[in-house]
C-alpha cells in the first residue's frame, strides 16, 4: 500500500526562474544587506555571472524562502554548517548579517559551544576569534534583536 504523501513539488505552487531570483534577491538583501550584495553584483564577471544568479535562485529564493524555518533559525544553522566546514570568508559574512535576522550575540556564543563538542574544539576556538573580530569591525559591543 503507498504511503501518503507530503504537498511534492508537484502539487506546490511553483514560482518560475524569474520570480525565484527576484524573491531569492529581496531576501538577499534583507539578509546580508544592500551594500554587501550591490558589491557582489558589481563584481560579476562573464566566469562567475551564472553562479552568482544560481545562488540568488536557488540558496535565496528556494530556501531561505521556505516556510518551515524562520530567517533567525536559518541564520544559526547556516553559522552552525560554517563552523564545521571551516569556511571562514562565508561564516564571516553570516556572522555580520546574524544581526539581521535578530541573533544574539549569546545566541552565537551557544552555536560556538555545541560547536566545539561537534565540529571540534579548534574549530570552535577559531570561531570565537573570528566572531569578535567581526563585532570589534563592526563597532558593536552584542548583537540585539
Amino acid at each position: 500500500m503507498p504511503r501518503p504523501r507530503s504537498k511534492t513539488l508537484f502539487e506546490a505552487p511553483s514560482m518560475d526562474e524569474k520570480e525565484r531570483y527576484e524573491a531569492g534577491m529581496q531576501v538577499r538583501r534583507a539578509v546580508l544587506g544592500d551594500a554587501h550584495v550591490d558589491r557582489s553584483l558589481q563584481n560579476l564577471t562573464p566566469f562567475n555571472e551564472e553562479f552568482q544568479e544560481m545562488i540568488t535562485r536557488h540558496a535565496w529564493g528556494d530556501i531561505w524562502t521556505r516556510p518551515g524555518l524562520p530567517r533567525h533559525t536559518r541564520s544559526l544553522v547556516t553559522i552552525a554548517m560554517l563552523i564545521g566546514m571551516n569556511r571562514e570568508g562565508e561564516l564571516k559574512l553570516h556572522l555580520r548579517a546574524a544581526k539581521n535576522n535578530g541573533v544574539t550575540r549569546d545566541e552565537i556564543k551557544e552555536v560556538i559551544m555545541q560547536s566545539a563538542i561537534y565540529c571540534g574544539i579548534p574549530a570552535a576556538n577559531a570561531t570565537f576569534h573570528l566572531a569578535e573580530a567581526v563585532w570589534d569591525e563592526l563597532g558593536v559591543e552584542s548583537l540585539h534583536p
